[in-house]
């Protein structure tokens, strides 16, 4: 696989989300939304991973990792200003380069690795990842001639009766050569109501100068959803949570029901334990093999034993003694 970097816009507020905090920085499964975007592009071997931050920027800067590159936009001046505050990082590098979000955290690492593989076969100059929504209104239509070829993208707001009819859309994450997205972002302009500079602005004159745009079809559409207000957040979380309890169901957990039990990422849960209903399994939690947890049982950063049982219990950056009987409706913590 090809050396390829990552760029993760996470500058903006967040205004929809009615909250002091920056989008970005708002909890998904014990993750902030910034770190779900970082987590997915490491696991799928990108390098270097840029962040791109600006509003409360020293906040977002203090929950990444320290081999993650920040980049400051202190004007927020639209998305294609935003990459291009990452010229002088990735200067030296030539190869793909991903254009993502730090609110879009439903996309697989997989995922990724599949984009890249894409691009790299179909020797495009960028590459749009695209989706098919049954109810398209609102984003931009990719078309596409009669060979399935990228032709360009259409907002919404310009487009056509019959345009507005097709419903593949642009996610608005993208792959492309790293040197020619930075000459073409030259020469993009904030020539509209925002007077912001547009990121898929560099695709007209790629696509005029002969360079191929691809499109990158989602399996899943889900993985695009973007999180803009405390709805979005919570659909997001309903996603995951499927997925993590899926996650552990394969690895020989029994969940009762999924449905009313919370797994945060970063858990560990051994094989032959039963989950029932009401269970909260947060960060940093480890629990053994043939255990019964629940029901209504929160552990946050607790570690316990195999073969323990536990019933209405809450334990709390503790761990359960091998003999140590947990009596219902206990709480511990250190």
């Amino acid at each position: 696989m090809a050396e390829a970097a990552a760029i993760i816009l996470a500058a903006g507020q967040g205004t929809r989300m009615k909250s002091q905090l920056a989008k970005v920085l708002h909890p998904l499964a014990g993750l902030e939304l910034v770190n779900h975007a970082v987590r997915n592009v490491r696991l799928a071997q990108f390098e270097p991973i840029i962040v791109v931050v600006g509003f409360q920027g020293e906040a977002v800067r203090a929950v990444l990792d320290r081999d993650v590159v920040v980049v400051e936009q202190e004007e927020q001046l639209g998305t294609g200003h935003a990459v291009d505050q990452c010229r002088d990082a990735l200067r030296a590098f030539d190869g793909p380069v991903l254009v993502t979000y730090g609110d879009t955290p439903l996309f697989r690492s997989e995922t990724f690795r599949q984009l890249l593989e894409y691009h790299l076969k179909e020797q495009a100059a960028a590459t749009i990842v695209t989706a098919h929504f049954t109810d398209p209104t609102g984003y931009g239509r990719i078309l596409r001639d009669e060979n399935n070829q990228v032709l360009g993208v259409v907002e919404h707001k310009d487009a056509s009766p019959e345009q507005r009819l097709i419903q593949e859309i642009n996610t608005g994450t993208y792959l492309f050569q790293s040197k020619l997205l930075f000459h073409y972002l030259t020469q993009i302009t904030p020539d509209n109501a925002q007077t912001e500079y547009y990121l898929p602005d560099v695709l007209p004159p790629m696509l005029a100068d002969g360079h191929k745009v691809a499109g990158f079809v989602l399996a899943d559409p889900a993985e695009s959803l973007g999180i803009n207000d405390r709805r979005q957040l919570a659909e997001a979380e309903a996603i995951l949570r499927d997925r993590i309890c899926r996650h552990w169901q394969e690895r020989g957990v029994t969940i009762i029901d999924p449905a009313s039990t919370w797994i945060e990422w970063d858990c560990e849960i051994g094989q032959d334990t039963v989950l029932y209903p009401g269970c909260l399994i947060q960060k940093g939690s480890k629990i053994g093999e043939n255990c019964v947890i629940g029901p209504y049982c929160r552990l946050s950063g607790a570690v316990i034993p195999s073969g323990a049982v536990l019933e209405y219990a809450v334990v709390v950056d503790r761990t359960v003694g091998q003999a140590e009987r947990i009596l219902p409706f206990s709480f511990l913590s250190k």
